[in-house]
Parts: structure tokens; C-alpha cells; sequence
């Protein structure tokens, strides 16, 4: 995860992006990002959905939609130095408390 948040964050140096990546303006891009990946199954079937995967071309949009999300994501993370695994961990904790196994 660490690798992936070096590699993105040297890009956006070449390339003088980092004026522009403000917490702001990243949640804003990861936004925009998972909506396009929304905007794939938007009229889908449930059962259509689900095979999404079968087709390469639509696969290819997938991968490309949820590498997006994930850029942006650690870039977030990395901007404002959250831990995104620790993160995800404490919020497992917090709804296995919350939510109960069920019975």
C-alpha cells in the first residue's frame, strides 16, 4: 500500500499536480470516480451485474473505474496521513460492536 502511495505521489510531482491535490479536491475526484464505476451497472439487472466480469470489455471499465477510486483514495489517505488498512481495521472493530452476529 505504501509502494502504491510513493509511486502515486511521485507522478503527481512530475507532473506539478500536487497545488491541486488538496483534501478538498481529492475527495471531490474520488467522487466523481466511484460515480463513473456506479454509472457501469446503473441499468443492470442484479443477475446482469453479477457477470459483468464475463464481458472483457466491460471488465476493462471495471478494473479502470475501481483503479481510479483507489488512486484517489491513497492519495486522500496520503495527503492527510491516514493510515487507510488501520482505518479500515478500527472500523471492522467498531461494527463487529455495533453489529452483532446474528443468532
Amino acid at each position: 500500500m505504501r509502494g502504491l502511495q510513493r509511486r502515486l505521489a511521485e507522478f503527481a510531482a512530475a507532473r506539478d499536480w500536487g497545488q491541486y491535490h488538496t483534501p478538498k479536491n481529492l475527495a471531490a475526484a474520488l467522487s466523481v470516480e466511484a460515480s463513473e464505476l456506479l454509472e457501469i451497472f446503473q441499468w443492470l439487472t442484479p443477475e446482469q451485474s453479477a457477470g459483468v466480469m464475463a464481458d472483457p470489455e466491460s471488465a476493462h471499465r471495471v478494473e479502470d473505474e475501481v483503479a481510479d477510486v483507489l488512486s484517489y483514495l491513497l492519495q486522500f489517505c496520503e495527503v492527510l496521513g491516514v493510515d487507510p488498512l488501520a482505518a479500515v481495521a478500527a472500523k471492522i472493530e467498531r461494527n463487529e460492536t455495533r453489529f452483532p452476529p446474528a443468532p
